[in-house]
């Protein structure tokens, strides 16, 4: 019996890739399209897929973090007045859990930074410069200067910053601001080094401070405004893991996902991923009418045929098997061929993605993005494009089923 099954199937499948050939320059025509319209549809879905991944990691990982603990009310007034006690408890939660990449204590606040003439209105950090390091990078974007240690009393300020206050390494600036409880802060700063951002924004406002000498600055000791956490990639674990840590905490802290803190990026991602769905929907209806057009006239140029094999005795069951294989092969193989052609491309584009220049890389750099163009490699990229024509093939396969049912075998005959 189940030889007898083996030999049956075996039979199918080569009756059935013996049709697709039958007529080769249709076959090789609906083929080109497939995979010419998979191809472009896997670029389009890792444009997609690497657009949202950039702003998510852009985001998450310069700055915010995947989450973030700090006192309630804080992130509607982001003032010291909300800091935070820190304690060695609050810190060790996260560093004890395998899900957390990196966490970066900090004590944030606005400043004016002048020297001589020239005042500018500053983003000033207090960082703890090994951890900010495991979770931003910041070290690698040092261009000139020294990174801060732990005993630093220097400041670190971003390049276009640092030119608008017409200083350098080696110079000082005064700092000026408000601390905890209202106390009055002055202070002359040298700068220690000078980092750069690709993005204006944080590299004409940003500026950083070792943790310990920033608390001592603006009478902090002891406090913080935000411990923010990188995860290891587990998005999907985002919601259940804040939930976990609020409960932990309690309410007298507050902790928030990015796209808690970022509203407006979860609407660029969503508005983005809109207009491709569009695009690719357009595609996938010309993918849909080829494969639907070919089942077609494969089925209408052999109804003479079907007409003779039911005289003869042949199943109706078996030859709607033989249409249904020939659709799925032939969309198969073509979707095969596309996907197998993209992934090199992809790949490349993904490690190496297309650089603007111009106008269009300044319009994207006053937006506050990179002018790159970048794409996603992950696995759904592609297998996407693959259950959505295998999806297509199958329900293209039901119009040779239907055909086939109601077919009357004298009429066929007499129809060649």
């Amino acid at each position: 019996m189940l030889y007898t099954s083996i030999i049956t199937s075996k039979l199918f499948l080569t009756l059935a890739w013996r049709n697709i050939w039958r007529n080769k320059k249709r076959s090789l025509i609906l083929m080109s399209s497939v995979v010419l319209a998979v191809f472009v549809a896997v670029l389009f879905t890792s444009m997609q897929n690497g657009q949202g991944e950039y702003l998510v990691n852009l985001t998450v990982s310069m700055y915010t973090g995947h989450l973030q603990v700090h006192k309630k009310g804080y992130w509607e007034d982001r003032t010291l007045e909300y800091s935070m006690i820190s304690m060695k408890s609050m810190e060790s939660v996260f560093e004890q859990n395998k899900d957390v990449k990196a966490i970066a204590p900090r004590l944030e606040t606005f400043a004016l930074l002048a020297n001589l003439h020239t005042t500018k209105y500053a983003s000033l950090i207090g960082i703890d410069p090994q951890k900010e390091y495991s979770f931003t990078q910041l070290q690698n974007r040092l261009v000139r200067g020294r990174y801060l240690s732990d005993t630093s009393t220097g400041l670190m300020l971003a390049e276009g910053l640092a030119k608008n206050l017409g200083v350098d390494v080696g110079d000082s600036i005064v700092v000026y601001s408000q601390g905890w409880q209202g106390v009055t802060v002055a202070a002359l700063v040298p700068v220690e080094g000078i980092i750069q951002y690709p993005i204006p924004e944080p590299n004409n406002t940003m500026a950083y401070l070792a943790l310990s000498y920033a608390q001592d600055l603006f009478n902090c000791n002891g406090r913080l405004t935000s411990i923010a956490v990188l995860l290891n990639g587990r998005e999907d674990r985002l919601p259940k893991f804040a939930t976990r840590i609020q409960n932990h905490y309690g309410e007298e802290y507050e902790v928030m996902t990015w796209y808690e803190m970022m509203p407006e990026l979860v609407q660029a991602i969503q508005s983005n991923d809109a207009g491709t769905v569009m695009l690719l929907f357009i595609l996938y209806l010309v993918i849909g009418f080829g494969i639907f057009g070919t089942v077609m006239m494969m089925t209408l140029e052999r109804i003479h045929e079907f007409g003779v094999l039911l005289s003869l005795g042949f199943e109706r069951w078996r030859m709607m098997i033989v249409c249904f294989l020939e659709a799925v092969m032939l969309s198969f193989t073509a979707c095969a061929v596309g996907i197998i052609l993209s992934v090199p491309v992809v790949f490349y584009l993904t490690a190496h993605p297309i650089q603007f220049t111009g106008d269009y890389a300044q319009a994207m750099l006053a937006y506050g993005y990179e002018p790159i163009l970048p794409m996603s490699n992950g696995a759904d990229v592609f297998w996407i494009q693959a259950l959505v024509v295998i999806g297509l093939a199958l329900v293209s396969s039901f119009y040779p089923a239907i055909v086939i049912r109601s077919l009357n075998p004298s009429v066929a005959i007499r129809s060649k």
